[in-house]
């Protein structure tokens, strides 16, 4: 008994105290997480730049692990890109856990909301001025009425043009507001007459123009004219008509004689074949040149002495 007690204690003297090991849990990662940018429109660049900040309390590596509720993760870790190209407007989340992947540690988890705004319309395409050309005849008579008339193509649908016409001589007698007008040229001969439109509408100035020139018509005129007069006062009359005629060669005489109701069926041939004699034997003037007509009886003798230049119509005797 006592050799039993003596080696308990023995064994007890001897051993020693073992130690026993405990595992300590540390604190959960700190962790912060924030997105550039946060508002994106559905038209624009979609990429979100994620930025995840973390910190395990004891230095230990971290892992992270991301979900998205909408377009393409790319890459991983703590900055990875997020692509939301092509998605519908709305509200879009991206959560990421991160942990030291021990068992007992806690894991930390946060998220960022991204707002992807509908774009707005594109502005209205911007008026294009049509093509436009306005048409007129090369030349015009003297004291006709000249047409102008615009012809347009490739105007903006949708967009009905008005007329604005503005002319640099004469009157616009009708169509002032429309694609065509005439214009007034009496008393414009040896003028231009430019018509200028400016179609209204587009925002900006659409102009076209077309000139016309208007002639100065050759025309008969009368040189003198004379009564019953003495035989001495004809021949003078009739030497300023041969200078006047010399003076254009290429003009053409005319002498209407209008006999008086009193004149025998003879007199006024005889008269006027008188004024051809002195003119072509006495004054020299081509016969060619001289033509007489034969204008209606008045009350006494009148004879008119008329210098046609060359292309234009001879005089008509007055009734």
């Amino acid at each position: 008994m006592t050799a039993l007690v003596a080696s308990l204690l023995s064994f007890d003297a001897d051993a020693k105290p073992k130690k026993r090991k405990y595992l300590t849990q540390s604190g959960p990662p700190t962790l912060s997480l924030a997105a550039e940018p946060t508002v994106i429109k559905a038209c624009e660049d979609g990429r979100v730049q994620l930025n995840a900040a973390a910190r395990s309390s004891d230095g230990a590596p971290l892992r992270y692990r991301w979900t998205v509720n909408g377009g393409r993760l790319r890459g991983d870790g703590p900055n990875p890109n997020w692509d939301l190209s092509g998605a519908q407007p709305g509200v879009y989340q991206a959560v990421v856990d991160v942990d030291d992947g021990r068992e007992l540690n806690c894991v930390a988890f946060s998220s960022v909301s991204i707002v992807v705004i509908d774009c707005p319309p594109p502005p209205p395409p911007r008026p294009v001025c049509p093509t436009v050309e306005v048409s007129c005849p090369e030349a015009a008579g003297e004291n006709a009425p000249v047409t102008f008339t615009a012809n347009i193509r490739g105007a903006t649908p949708g967009i009905t043009p008005s007329f604005n016409w503005t002319i640099s001589a004469g009157r616009i007698i009708s169509g002032q507001g429309t694609p065509s007008i005439t214009v007034d040229t009496k008393g414009l001969a040896g003028q231009t007459v430019r018509a200028t439109l400016d179609i209204v509408g587009f925002g900006t100035p659409c102009p076209a123009s077309c000139a016309v020139s208007i002639p100065i018509m050759n025309k008969p005129r009368k040189f003198d004219e004379y009564y019953d007069i003495a035989r001495n006062d004809e021949k003078a009359r009739l030497d300023n008509y041969a200078i006047q005629l010399q003076q254009e060669p290429g003009s053409q005489g005319y002498v209407i004689v209008y006999p008086s109701r009193k004149a025998g069926a003879t007199q006024a041939q005889e008269r006027s074949q008188r004024i051809v004699d002195y003119l072509v034997n006495t004054r020299g003037i081509d016969a060619h040149r001289v033509m007489t007509i034969m204008g209606p009886a008045r009350e006494g003798w009148v004879v008119e002495l008329w210098v046609v230049p060359e292309g234009a119509p001879p005089p008509v005797p007055q009734r």
